[in-house]
């Protein structure tokens, strides 16, 4: 009697011989390809991923925070059927968004929605108006700098402008922003409203929040950069926020 596994081997049909090596080598290509589009695509059109190189919005974000942006949510509805299924709107009065600067388009940045178009915005002695009616920001706006800088020729247009402006009414197709950290914060009081086009998404999610050393966002070769991996590699779980990991961002 022959031993079943050579009974087995024996009864092996013929069409399950292995693959040819580059058969092989191919369906791993056509899936690592399959999933880079796919990822392109999602990073492009729905979810991007972006880091925060400032305090600019602090304590909303903090530097290191590594965030998901939907860049899906302010696409335009072109039908009322789209308008009322997919989950689309425009920007609104609170949100968090990321946009090119307009100074530097080549540049992104992250602030807060304060006025939409049509909107007369206003500030007094540090003080929000929208419309003639004062925000109650106080749940995100911090005001760190004690001094309140007066509307007077004597003092530059650099301080006089962070704590006394307008009135300004925002232009048809352009929004208001400001950040949270409103005495360091470069924005719209200095640049103006900034137009619907260059308005990329709204931030969601902080995934995660690094205290370490962050870079400015800019180029310094690839020595630089590989000395900022390796920081991050020994710092990673030492240095990591975890009480801000999945922290949605409001």
């Amino acid at each position: 009697m022959s031993a079943p596994v050579k009974a087995a081997a024996a009864s092996k049909p013929e069409n399950t011989a292995a693959a040819p090596p580059r058969a092989v080598g191919r369906e791993y290509f056509e899936a690592l390809l399959i999933a880079a589009i796919f990822l392109g695509f999602t990073n492009n059109f729905l979810i991007k991923t972006f880091y925060i190189p400032s305090g600019s919005m602090e304590d909303t974000l903090l530097v290191g925070d590594h965030l998901f942006v939907n860049r899906f949510i302010y696409g335009p509805a072109r039908t009322a059927l789209e308008r009322r299924l997919l989950p689309l709107r425009d920007v609104q009065r609170g949100d968090v968004v990321i946009f090119r600067s307009p100074k530097t388009p080549q540049q992104d940045l992250v602030k807060r929605c304060v006025g939409l178009p049509g909107d007369t915005i206003r500030i007094v002695d540090k003080v929000l108006f929208v419309n003639g009616r004062q925000v109650d920001d106080s749940s995100y706006a911090a005001h760190r700098d004690p001094r309140t800088f007066p509307d007077r020729p004597a003092f530059s247009p650099q301080v006089r402008l962070r704590d006394n402006f307008g009135p300004f009414t925002v232009p048809e197709d352009h929004y208001f922003f400001l950040g949270d950290n409103r005495d360091h914060s470069y924005d719209s009081r200095y640049w103006g409203a900034v137009p619907r086009h260059l308005i990329k998404g709204r931030a969601l999610l902080i995934y995660w929040s690094y205290g370490g050393q962050t870079p400015d966002g800019a180029w310094h070769g690839w020595r630089s950069k590989l000395v900022q991996i390796g920081r991050t590699a020994t710092g990673f779980v030492t240095k990591t926020r975890w009480s801000r990991t999945f922290h949605l961002v409001r």
